[in-house]
């Protein structure tokens, strides 16, 4: 009997791999830890800007004219941005026009160098300031710039500086003012109304002309005796 041929077992698909346990899987790679975003600041920039434009129109309008729609209109921006900064005009008013001098402590220097360590650094204030000028100009706009300089810079900055060379403190007050004045007078003419020949001083030259009547002023005997 011939031999047949035997049919050939059915192939069976070779056994499916076990899934690797959850600790073999690959993981997903991690992200980078980032510190949390810094809180949003206010913007310098912008409240520069209002401060700008709102000694502008205050000096051009003077406080009880002007407006904050006119302040933002300048300023470029939303009238509501500058309540979000000042919270009210009187709060902006009162930025506006305050200003820290940064006056030296004259205590510590000899008595006679008071009134060229002052003019110089009147000086350094002064040259290039626009927002000192500005706040000059507010100033003598109006009486509400008037009383707010005398009291954030003669009262609280001048005066007590004005104290420490005085030789009388009875005197105080009155040589605080004429020393004010007499660089007032300067920072007006060479800066806001830019009188050529003011204009026209060199710094030294300035020095040299102010600082003996501000030492004056500040240090020598009273010209009309005890008083």
């Amino acid at each position: 009997m011939a031999d047949t041929e035997r049919p050939a077992p059915p192939r069976t698909a070779p056994p499916s791999p076990e899934p690797p346990a959850s600790s073999e899987l690959p993981q997903p790679l991690a992200s980078p830890s980032y510190p949390p975003p810094a809180p949003v600041r206010r913007s310098d920039a912008t409240r520069t800007a209002i401060l700008a434009a709102a000694r502008e129109r205050f000096a051009a309008d003077g406080y009880d004219r002007a407006t904050i729609r006119a302040i933002a209109k300048d300023a470029r921006i939303d009238p509501s941005m500058v309540m979000r900064y000042f919270g009210s005009k009187e709060g902006l008013f009162a930025a506006a026009t305050s200003f820290d001098l940064r006056l030296p402590e004259l205590g510590s220097l000899a008595p006679e160098e008071a009134g060229r360590v002052l003019v110089e650094h009147f000086l350094d204030l002064w040259e290039g300031n626009d927002a000192l000028v500005a706040l000059l100009r507010v100033g003598v706009a109006g009486a509400a710039g008037a009383e707010r300089i005398r009291h954030t810079m003669f009262e609280q900055q001048v005066l007590p500086v004005a104290r420490e060379v005085c030789p009388d403190p009875e005197q105080a007050a009155a040589r605080a003012a004429l020393a004010a004045a007499q660089m007032l007078g300067m920072a007006l003419a060479r800066y806001v109304l830019r009188f050529p020949p003011t204009v026209a001083l060199a710094r030294e030259e300035v020095v040299a002309w102010l600082a003996p009547t501000v030492q004056r002023y500040l240090t020598a005997p009273h010209p009309g005796g005890a008083l």
